[in-house]
């Protein structure tokens, strides 16, 4: 697995894009529209895509207008240099013609067993801090003990299977009234998703964050938190847990090589105290846990 440090919950992309609003061209559509919908989205010209890949400009040319067919080979090879997530590459080789290549599998496939112990491993051995693994929608697929307990007052529906933690994040009946820096941490999950949507095309996340936009912040909770010793390097996330104020930075952590769906999509949330407070506030609650038998895991 790789490891990625990022000021909130997940690092942006380093390519180029387009509005991520752009539509995506139907599953039935011809390969040249796939591939033209990509190239817009990184912002590259043929000429720019035609050197990167290799092959010549008026190849692929004719790729785009239908005039050619591209070999499974330099579907494969436009799909690596456009970074194209897993998922649509398989949507890119049906357009042209030929079997999808990645296999997307439950977690609790056997084939990802050895996966998911990896996750199970880097969510225990995160305690007593809060850790949790998402789905591509941001719907929680595990998170440790530590977790629940961060949780109490949000409503009942927006605990119930699927939670989507973004969704739990920012809504008014979830954690947003207990964010101290809500503003400023509302902001920067809006621009994380206008980045994945840009990405990867996903309508459900366009539609999540047209919903998320639409949220009314609780009044005075729109001015920026100045993060303390964190100002100008990392947005923090503030959290009030009773009478204290419990102030995170996170990490992400993915799979460094998938050929899997489902793993290319799976992303482990590491929390961690941004402060001394903070850290023996979690250790106190985690203790508190488990003596007194609390959840070993959500």
């Amino acid at each position: 697995m790789t490891c990625k440090v990022m000021s909130g919950m997940t690092a942006g992309p380093s390519i180029r894009t387009m509005s991520p609003h752009a539509a995506s061209p139907a599953a039935t559509a011809p390969f040249g529209l796939h591939l033209r919908h990509w190239r817009h989205k990184r912002r590259l010209s043929q000429l720019d895509l035609a050197n990167e890949a290799e092959v010549s400009t008026r190849h692929l040319s004719y790729v785009e207008t239908g005039r050619a067919m591209p070999s499974r080979e330099m579907v494969l090879r436009l799909a690596n240099r456009l970074d194209v997530p897993l998922r649509e590459r398989n949507a890119l080789l049906v357009a042209a013609g030929f079997a999808p290549m990645y296999r997307q599998r439950a977690l609790d496939d056997p084939a990802l067993s050895a996966a998911r112990r990896a996750v199970e491993l880097v969510l225990k051995g995160h305690e007593p801090f809060p850790a949790l693994a998402v789905d591509r929608h941001w719907n929680l697929v595990a998170a440790n003990s530590v977790l629940p307990r961060l949780l109490d007052g949000a409503a009942t529906d927006l605990l119930a299977p699927p939670v989507n933690v973004l969704r739990l994040s920012l809504h008014p009946q979830g954690l947003a009234p207990r964010i101290v820096n809500l503003g400023q941490w509302r902001a920067h999950l809006l621009e994380r998703l206008d980045q994945q949507v840009a990405t990867t095309g996903d309508e459900t996340l366009a539609a999540l964050r047209t919903e998320l936009a639409a949220y009314a912040a609780p009044a005075g909770a729109d001015a920026p938190s100045a993060g303390g010793d964190l100002a100008g390097v990392v947005v923090p996330l503030q959290l009030r847990v009773g009478e204290a104020v419990l102030s995170f930075i996170s990490t992400t952590t993915i799979f460094g090589t998938p050929v899997d769906v489902t793993l290319q999509e799976l992303a482990v949330e590491s929390f961690f105290p941004a402060d001394t407070a903070t850290a023996s506030a979690l250790a106190a609650m985690h203790a508190c846990g488990a003596t007194s038998g609390g959840p070993a895991g959500a």
